[in-house]
């Protein structure tokens, strides 16, 4: 390091943000890290992270042992009507909230050696002359390589002009199909449920899951069409009433549940679809390179998986054994094959949801075929790394 001179600049604090910029210290480069919020904060998530990612954070440095967090090994599916399905799962998961996730691995990337710079707006990123300069709200920095991890949406996407690859072209699409995103609401609850337990229930054009978290806690967390929020003039508390309520068991939880924030998190705009992994010369990890619909993937370990991936090829290129042309094409390529397939599934499985009808058939089928039901399962866990 220079001054604001990096090999390696991060746009984005989460976990594919921060879980790389720890194995880069780890192996000696030097790092600087943009998280516009400041540690700690909540972020809209469902906190059930399978167990694929268990042994990549504790080589990170975080003891996830000694936090006693809940191992999740069950799964439970409801349609729009309260059709229930029961399923084991295999590998399972276990439930952590981000608002511990994230400091604890903030505190472990400083300690590191990681300049991490949160409550720091990135304005521009621009590259030239093979450097990269970011305009931050903390000053001006470069760096050799800059890797975006900014998440679901951010001001520079619009800079950058990004959509996802998946509607483009927009003239081929309606202007009801170009308009369509998602709006995420999360709460932490205190109820009686198994801590082994997680749930997801299926509304009209959407659905809600809950799990345990830590400190006795549960994420009561859903995905929701826009529509339906507009339809009731922005009234979280209406539509959950007039919509999510129709499934009973929503409404059991709603009802009786001990709700921990004094206003539900929100975040708006989501868009599902697969975006480049690599645009503008910045490479991008986690959901800035693709947005997964929750019920058909498990982001967090996408995340993390990437920034595994991410660092080795980083390592190849600091020691001059591929280009960055060559380094670009191979993380291109290792997120097309890892991931592209499953944010496609995603999407289809969103269109499936605006049809309560089809998911109650959809419910049936898979209560009846346990070969079908452990094959979809077994495409939202990955292989541990």
């Amino acid at each position: 390091m220079n001054n604001n001179n990096y090999q390696v600049s991060i746009i984005g604090g989460g976990l594919a943000g921060l879980t790389l910029a720890i194995q880069l210290a780890d192996a000696g480069y030097s790092c600087v890290l943009f998280e516009k919020n400041k540690y700690p904060f909540h972020k809209v998530c469902g906190e059930y992270i399978s167990m694929e990612s268990w042994n990549f954070l504790e080589r990170l440095g975080l003891n996830l042992s000694e936090l006693n967090l809940p191992k999740i090994n069950r799964l439970q599916i409801s349609s729009p009507s309260g059709k229930l399905l029961k399923h084991k799962l295999d590998l399972g998961g276990f439930g952590i909230s981000r608002y511990l996730l994230d400091s604890k691995l903030a505190d472990i990337a400083k300690k590191r050696g990681v300049t991490l710079l949160d409550d720091c707006r990135v304005n521009d990123v621009k590259f030239e002359q093979q450097q990269f300069t970011i305009d931050s709200s903390k000053g001006s920095f470069t760096s050799e390589i800059c890797v975006g991890a900014w998440g679901k949406k951010s001001n520079l996407d619009n800079k950058l002009r990004r959509v996802p690859a998946t509607v483009k072209p927009a003239m081929s699409l309606s202007k009801a199909e170009r308009g369509r995103n998602y709006v995420g609401i999360k709460y932490h609850v205190c109820i009686d449920f198994p801590a082994d337990l997680i749930e997801l229930h299926n509304f009209k054009n959407g659905y809600c899951g809950i799990s345990k978290i830590e400190d006795n806690r549960y994420c009561l967390c859903y995905l929701t069409d826009s529509e339906n929020l507009k339809n009731y003039n922005g009234d979280i508390k209406k539509m959950e009433q007039e919509v999510l309520f129709k499934n009973p068991f929503l409404k059991t939880y709603f009802t009786k549940a001990k709700f921990l924030f004094e206003e539900p998190l929100a975040i708006s705009q989501i868009k599902i679809g697969f975006k480049s992994a690599v645009e503008n010369n910045i490479l991008m990890a986690g959901d800035t390179a693709g947005n997964i619909a929750p019920l058909s993937g498990n982001g967090m370990s996408m995340a993390m998986r990437s920034s595994n991936e991410l660092n080795k090829l980083l390592g190849s290129y600091f020691n001059e054994k591929i280009t960055r042309v060559q380094l670009e094409k191979k993380y291109n390529d290792f997120w097309k094959k890892q991931f592209k397939s499953r944010v496609n599934l995603s999407e289809s499985l969103q269109k499936l949801l605006k049809n309560t009808s089809m998911t109650n058939v959809a419910i049936s089928i898979l209560k009846a075929t346990p070969f079908l039901r452990n094959a979809v399962v077994k495409s939202t866990h990955g292989k541990p790394f």
